[in-house]
């Protein structure tokens, strides 16, 4: 599968010890839909084969750069879990947003013990949102779900920042962007990175409108459909309406 992380070991020299990042760019997909986009060759992450991957730099640090819109706020708590259980092995954890840490990206960006972002980056929290169809008390049903699931990110912000779960709450409920300067001043970044890097010095795009962030999965899943229609002789095990049903049940930031 086109993985959207990579990771990219730097020698040790006379003054300076060996270095591992790990970038993290694109979509955060759950496990049981990885395939879906490995037919497709999108680029995505999912949490059993990060946690594979990762596993083989048990107990070294490593710095952790995030650009993306987020995806599923299930395949995010493996990745945010996995990067503790990391730090759990003596391996220090970094995070640093590379353009952006938005929606259900922010979730492992938390596992860092240090968090910085860019002079030019974002950082955006909002409540976590699904698409769900049904009779009434389905819909009720789900709307109470979204709210544990609520709960479980507040607990990963709390953490992280020591504020508290009203503030959070408040700042998930407004759908928050915030400057480096602001997630600072919120508890969400530790600090700024002070000398931006060639590799993200160009930031390419910021017109964060809602409709682009909350809907990165559902363009991914249009792009599927395309390529279906040009190959259908290439079908899937699933019809792509079936496909479709099961990205617009899953629960996304």
């Amino acid at each position: 599968m086109p993985k959207c992380w990579k990771f990219i070991n730097i020698a040790a020299s006379e003054t300076e010890p060996e270095k591992i990042e790990l970038q993290i760019e694109g979509e955060i997909v759950d496990d049981e839909d990885a395939w879906i986009y490995e037919w497709f060759g999108v680029k995505a992450a999912s949490p059993n084969a990060f946690k594979a991957e990762l596993a083989n730099y048990r107990g070294k640090d490593i710095t952790v750069r995030i650009n993306s819109y987020g995806g599923s706020v299930w395949a995010a708590a493996g990745m945010y879990n996995a990067l503790v259980d990391h730090k759990a092995t003596g391996g220090k954890v970094t995070t640093r947003t590379d353009q952006k840490a938005m929606s259900a990206a922010t979730i492992p960006y938390m596992a860092g013990e240090v968090r910085l972002m860019g002079a030019v980056d974002i950082f955006m929290t909002h409540n976590p949102l699904t698409e769900v169809y049904g009779y009434a008390s389905d819909l009720r049903k789900t709307a109470d779900v979204l709210d544990e699931v609520k709960e479980t990110i507040i607990n990963a912000y709390q953490i992280g920042t020591g504020r508290s779960r009203a503030k959070i709450s408040q700042l998930m409920d407004d759908e928050t962007y915030m400057s480096a300067k602001t997630a600072i001043k919120e508890g969400f970044a530790t600090g700024l990175v002070e000398q931006m890097s060639e590799a993200s010095s160009e930031v390419s795009d910021f017109s964060f409108n809602r409709a682009k962030i909350l809907n990165s999965t559902g363009d991914a899943m249009k792009r599927m459909v395309a390529l279906q229609k040009l190959h259908p002789q290439n079908d899937p095990p699933d019809s792509v309406d079936v496909l479709k049903a099961k990205l617009a049940l899953q629960a996304i930031l």
